[in-house]
C-alpha cells in the first residue's frame, strides 16, 4: 500500500545575489538562512565568484537576460512572500533588478553590497546611483557603516550619525533603513540603528571577539526577509534577526585557511543535540548514585546540569527538576531531566560559558575544603549561595572524576 503524501507549505522567499563558491556568503548563506527560519528558498544568481575563506580570485556577472529569465521562472510559479537582494555588481544589473522588482508582490530587503571588508569600493558611481531606484520600492535597506556613508553622503561614526544617515537614505523612498553597527568604534557592543517613519529603534548586543564574520551581512538581511515572509512586523523581524546573527557569529564555522564564516544553521545544530544532551545529563546523574556521595550532597540537593553545544539561555540547559537528594540508602534523583529549569547551577553554567563556550556539564555540591581544592584541580568552578560549589567541564566524565576525587578526599 502506498503511503499518504504529506507535504509542507512553507512561505517562499527569493534571494537575488551572487554565488560564493566558498559557501560562506552570498546565495549559499541566504538559502541556509531561509531554511533555518522554516522558509523555502528560491534564487536568482546575478553573478558567480571564484572565492574561498581567504578572498575573491575572480567574479563573473551573468547576462541580464538570463537573470530576467531566472526571476520570471520563479515568480511565475510560486507566491513569493519575501525578497532580498545582495551583490549585484554593476549599474546595469542594479537597474535590471530594480525593474524586475517594481511593484514586487512581497516586501523587499536590499543589502546594498558596495564596499568590501577592506574598505574598497566595489561599485562604480553609476552603480551606486542606480541603487536609488532599487531602494525606492524596498521595505528595508541594510547598509553597513561604509555603505551608509556612500548612500547618505556623510561620515558615520556614532549611533547618532547612523540615525541621521538613515533619515537621508529614506529620502530615496525606501520605507526603513537598518544601519548595521558592526564597524562602529565600540569595543564592547554592536549597536544597529533602525530608522523608520515612526522614529528610531536601536538593537544592542555584545560584540563577539572574532574576525570570522564572513557572510554576516547576507545572513542578517536574509533572516529579516525570512521573518517578514513569515508574517512578522518589521521591528520584530529586525530584532529577531539581529539576535539570530549574534548566535551565528559566536558559533561560526571554522573551515579553510581564512578567519571563518558565520553559521546560520547553528540553531538547527543545537536543536538536534537536545536529546543527546538530556541523555548524557541522565547518565551523569546515574553515575553519581554512590551511597557514600551523601557527604557531598547539600541540604538543598545536588544539582546536575547539561548544556547544548551552543547554549545561550536557560531553555538550552537540561537539569534534574527536583535535584539529587540524600536518602537512607544513598542518593536518588527526584524528578526527571528537562530543559528550561530555572536554577542557580544552570545560570552559573551559562555565565561560565561566556568565557569558555566548551563547558557543557556540571554539578553543584557542598562547598567544603576537600571539595573545593579537588574541584579546582579537575574542573572550572563557581560558588553559589547556600554553601554550594559548582564543577563544570566540557564532558560529563571529567565532572564525574572531579566528584569521585572529592568523595575520596572527604572519606579519607
Amino acid at each position: 500500500m502506498a503511503r499518504v503524501y504529506a507535504p509542507a507549505s512553507p512561505p517562499v522567499a527569493l534571494t537575488i545575489a551572487g554565488s560564493d563558491s566558498g559557501g560562506g556568503a552570498g546565495i549559499q548563506a541566504d538559502i541556509q538562512t531561509f531554511a533555518a527560519h522554516g522558509v523555502f528558498g528560491t534564487s536568482v544568481v546575478a553573478a558567480t565568484t571564484a572565492q574561498n575563506s581567504q578572498g575573491v580570485a575572480e567574479a563573473h556577472v551573468l547576462p541580464t537576460d538570463h537573470v530576467k529569465a531566472q526571476y520570471r521562472a520563479v515568480a511565475d510559479d510560486v507566491a513569493l512572500a519575501g525578497v532580498k537582494t545582495g551583490m549585484l555588481a554593476t549599474a546595469t544589473m542594479v537597474e535590471t533588478v530594480a525593474d524586475l522588482l517594481t511593484d514586487a508582490p512581497a516586501p523587499v530587503v536590499v543589502d546594498p553590497v558596495m564596499v568590501a571588508a577592506s574598505g574598497d569600493r566595489l561599485l562604480s558611481e553609476a552603480a551606486e546611483t542606480a541603487y536609488e531606484d532599487l531602494l525606492a520600492g524596498a521595505r528595508l535597506a541594510t547598509p553597513n557603516v561604509d555603505e551608509a556613508e556612500v548612500l547618505a553622503g556623510m561620515a558615520v561614526e556614532t549611533p547618532a550619525d547612523a540615525r541621521t544617515a538613515g533619515d537621508r537614505i529614506r529620502e530615496t523612498g525606501v520605507d526603513a533603513v537598518l544601519v548595521k553597527g558592526g564597524h562602529l568604534a565600540d569595543d564592547e557592543d554592536v549597536v544597529d540603528t533602525l530608522v523608520t517613519a515612526d522614529g528610531v529603534e536601536r538593537f544592542t548586543h555584545p560584540r563577539v571577539d572574532t574576525q570570522a564574520t564572513h557572510g554576516s551581512g547576507c545572513v542578517l538581511s536574509s533572516a529579516i526577509a525570512a521573518r517578514l515572509a513569515s508574517g512578522e512586523e518589521l521591528v520584530e523581524a529586525v530584532g529577531g534577526a539581529t539576535e539570530f546573527l549574534e548566535r551565528a557569529v559566536r558559533y561560526g564555522v571554522d573551515v579553510g585557511g581564512g578567519p571563518g564564516a558565520v553559521n546560520p544553521l547553528v540553531a538547527l545544530r543545537d536543536d538536534a543535540a537536545r536529546e543527546s544532551t538530556a541523555e548524557t545529563t541522565r547518565w551523569l546523574v546515574e553515575s553519581l548514585a554512590d551511597p557514600d556521595l551523601r557527604a557531598l550532597v547539600p541540604d538543598r540537593g545536588l544539582s546536575v546540569v547539561g548544556a547544548t553545544p551552543c547554549a545561550e539561555g536557560p531553555t538550552d540547559v537540561a537539569a534534574i527538576e527536583g535535584r539529587v537528594v540524600r536518602t537512607r540508602g544513598g542518593v536518588t534523583a527526584v524528578g526527571g531531566v528537562r530543559f528550561g529549569t530555572e536554577s542557580p547551577a544552570a545560570r552559573a553554567l551559562l555565565e561560565a560559558r561566556e568565557s569558555d563556550p566548551a563547558l557543557r556539564f556540571g554539578v553543584a555540591a557542598r562547598d567544603v575544603d576537600a571539595v573545593s581544592s579537588t574541584f579546582e584541580a579537575h574542573a572550572t568552578t563557581a560558588r553559589l549561595p547556600g554553601g554550594r560549589l559548582c564543577a563544570f567541564a566540557g564532558t560529563p566524565d571529567v565532572v564525574e572524576r572531579a566528584v569521585t576525587a572529592a568523595l575520596d578526599e572527604t572519606t579519607d
